[in-house]
């Protein structure tokens, strides 16, 4: 569980410091304290417990994203518009299998993915437990389930400190017999609500493959040739 357990975040360079405190509440909770006096629970599960709400709205692939890049090892991939987004393979050996970034911009994204099953649930609570190694203060924003192109996810906005800056992560949690796959994308806190569509953008063009995967290759090809350009691959 290595990727699992880690979110493998490529940062920019930093200029600056953040000074944090830990200390411990009259109940015995683990505090962060932050210069601006604001503050945080070290361990999400030391707040009040919180239902996972559904959200009832269908989440669909957006048409422009016509460019399908798929996992080796789940029967999962990401339709992106290969106009807007750039990618990358990972290194060999390790469950950060693509890096994706938008244009010339700070918005930067990352498929994570290993061949174990895990309920969303423990899914959660095992990312949240290696972010804080990397980022003391992370923190869930706003956690849903959603239905994306058919398929039930984990959505999950998070924000943490990491050298000195603030970040926001937006992500797509995934598990089924397969195995399990962490859709995520992220930027400065500062440059969050410029890119929340396209962050949405991005996490839409998630799809789970099955028998249709052919298909969904004809698709990448006969959209990319009626927009009449060169013709993309899937990427295997």
């Amino acid at each position: 569980m290595k990727a699992v357990l880690g979110l493998g975040f490529v940062f920019v360079s930093v200029c600056s410091i953040h000074a944090q405190i830990n200390a411990i509440t009259s109940t015995g909770d683990q505090v962060i304290l932050h210069e601006n006096g604001t503050w945080n629970y070290v361990k999400e599960s030391d707040a009040a417990p919180r239902q996972i709400e559904t959200n009832p709205n269908p989440f669909v692939a957006d048409k422009a994203s016509s460019f399908l890049v798929r996992s080796r090892k789940v029967n999962t991939g990401v339709w992106i518009d290969p106009k807007v987004w750039t990618f990358s393979k990972g290194k060999p050996g390790t469950a950060q299998e693509f890096s994706f970034k938008k244009g010339s911009d700070d918005l930067y994204a990352l498929m994570i993915s290993e061949e174990i099953s895990v309920p969303l649930s423990t899914l959660k609570e095992l990312a949240l437990d290696n972010a804080r190694k990397a980022a003391p203060d992370i923190r869930i924003v706003k956690q849903e389930y959603r239905t994306v192109n058919q398929k039930r996810v984990l959505y999950m906005q998070m924000t943490g400190t990491l050298r000195g800056v603030r970040f926001v992560y937006h992500g797509y949690y995934f598990s089924n017999a397969r195995g399990t796959i962490q859709l995520l994308a992220y930027t400065s806190e500062r440059l969050g609500e410029r890119f929340t569509s396209e962050i949405e953008t991005f996490l839409n063009g998630f799809v789970e493959l099955d028998a249709t995967t052919e298909s969904d290759t004809d698709r990448t090809t006969h959209l990319t040739l009626d927009r009449g350009s060169t013709a993309l691959r899937a990427i295997r």
